[in-house]
């Protein structure tokens, strides 16, 4: 948490607020209706193929509501979060932590092989494009999704609605490109402190107090457990864990352990792109035409780097002055 959001000479720039990280939610029932071992998630990316091919054929099989998986903030999931964990860069310069002169690297083997895959699935209908950012979640909550990766702030919506027995699982790996996976990254918010001219002292103090507040350890875990969103601090965690919020609710944690997993290194610390929003929306543009069918993996991701990369030189231009 304090390496994504601090400074290359280890200052924090900002207050880490509501922070979180991709996970594989999936329905138990579904599972057993399947003929799936609910306690057994698949693992791996080829232990997945094989279990949304079967919940396509036994279980959403039954409604053409029904599908078998799908996925929520696909960049950040199936990108971004893919190659973290893989220890695959997504970008140069550290993932444009060590400098605005940084290039897409989104493109490479490994995110090819994956896009592909997911390209291939949504051909046979095991895995089924559900839109943009976080539309597709009530798809898993209202059971039409027997698998939906999203945020593991999703915790709470699910909790709300679904009425199915669920769980929660990290993302799978592929072991042909990393034996023992990496962390995944950080998504979310946080709060930033800006100056301005006619700032006084007081309303800093101010700021500053408020902060002190909200880093409470009472504070983070009490945000923590009612939201999904994972403890900012160790001390929050550790009092969760005293309180007994882990033992009672069983998988809480699997966003904490998915962070923490394995050795950060420069290619799973996270991303500091500039016009990250619009990069995004350039890989769904790229992704969606090949999901008809108007080009395959390759294709849509070297485009996305391509474009990607005007609009990085657009943002280091504008930063430099």
């Amino acid at each position: 948490m304090r390496g994504y959001y601090s400074l290359a000479d280890g200052r924090m720039a900002s207050m880490p607020l509501n922070s979180s990280t991709p996970v594989m939610w999936y329905n138990l029932d579904a599972f057993e209706a399947a003929g799936l071992d609910p306690a057994k998630p698949p693992q791996t990316w080829q232990e997945f193929v094989t279990v949304a091919r079967a919940l396509k054929d036994k279980w959403a099989s039954k409604s053409q509501d029904l599908m078998a998986s799908t996925s929520s903030w696909f960049t950040w999931a199936q990108l971004e979060t893919y190659s973290a964990i893989h220890n695959v860069p997504y970008a140069t310069k550290a993932n444009g932590f060590e400098g605005l002169d940084t290039e897409l690297k989104l493109n490479g083997p490994a995110q090819v092989k994956h896009i592909q895959r997911l390209l291939d699935m949504a051909k046979e209908g095991s895995f089924k494009y559900g839109g943009r950012d976080a539309t597709p979640d009530p798809l898993f909550y209202t059971a039409k999704a027997a698998i939906g990766f999203g945020s593991s702030a999703g915790r709470a919506d699910i909790v709300r609605n679904a009425k199915f027995r669920w769980a929660a699982a990290m993302l799978p790996y592929d072991p042909e490109i990393m034996r023992s996976p990496n962390n995944s990254i950080i998504g979310g918010a946080s709060l930033w402190t800006m100056t301005a001219p006619n700032r006084t002292p007081a309303e800093y103090k101010a700021v500053a107090s408020f902060l002190q507040f909200i880093g409470q350890p009472v504070q983070d875990a009490l945000y923590h457990q009612h939201t999904g969103y994972v403890p900012v601090t160790l001390a929050g965690y550790e009092l969760s864990r005293q309180q007994g919020y882990y033992d009672k609710n069983p998988g809480a944690d699997i966003a904490i352990k998915s962070l923490t997993r394995g050795t950060v290194t420069e290619n799973s610390k996270g991303l500091r792109l500039g016009g990250l929003p619009e990069i995004r929306n350039i890989i769904y543009e790229e992704f969606e035409k090949a999901l008809q069918g108007q080009q395959n993996a390759q294709a849509a991701l070297d485009s996305a780097v391509a474009r990607g990369n005007v609009v990085l030189r657009a943002f280091e231009k504008m930063a430099k002055g």
